[in-house]
């Protein structure tokens, strides 16, 4: 295994980040509402081997608000949240994970477009009101804001994700 490397899984709702052989940290998440899946427009959570293709967030204040992955100038609050009931919140930092199984999360299949990237599946933080440990999400991998910040300044672009059922 090359270092660091992420492991998320689904069953336990839980992020494992690898920094060695005998050093890891793991936090809860929240994946998606809908299941797992590999398919766009399901709203599901994709398995199988990723890498971290992009991170969006350096140096902004915790609760940043973005929106297609550019910071807003917002700063996530109790009136933005009531402001905007219905938005999916992605703050604070972006990891965007791209499959490296053709076929399975990279591309197409027979059934559709099953493209990680193409369908926007980041590690992101979310306001600190969304429980962890529950399939809540759209499909991406939700993060306490603090987590999110600690885990992005440990990984690179490149970095290794595989996510299990």
């Amino acid at each position: 295994m090359c270092y660091p490397k992420i492991i998320i899984s689904i069953e336990k709702q839980q992020l494992t980040l690898h920094l060695s052989p005998t050093q890891s940290q793991t936090y809860p998440i929240s994946t998606a509402k809908n299941g797992i899946g590999q398919l766009q427009d399901t709203g599901c959570t994709p398995l199988g081997a990723h890498v971290i293709s992009e991170k969006f967030g350096d140096n902004l204040p915790i609760n940043s608000v973005f929106v297609a992955r550019q910071f807003t100038g917002e700063i996530y609050d109790d009136h933005l949240a009531t402001t905007f009931p219905n938005r999916d919140w992605i703050l604070t930092r972006i990891l965007w994970l791209e499959g490296n199984e053709t076929g399975f999360n990279k591309g197409a299949n027979e059934q559709g477009v099953c493209d990680t990237k193409a369908r926007y599946i980041y590690i992101h933080g979310t306001p600190n009101t969304e429980p962890m440990g529950i399939p809540l999400s759209h499909g991406c991998i939700r993060m306490r804001n603090q987590d999110i910040i600690t885990l992005y300044d440990q990984v690179d672009i490149g970095t290794a994700v595989e996510i299990l059922p």
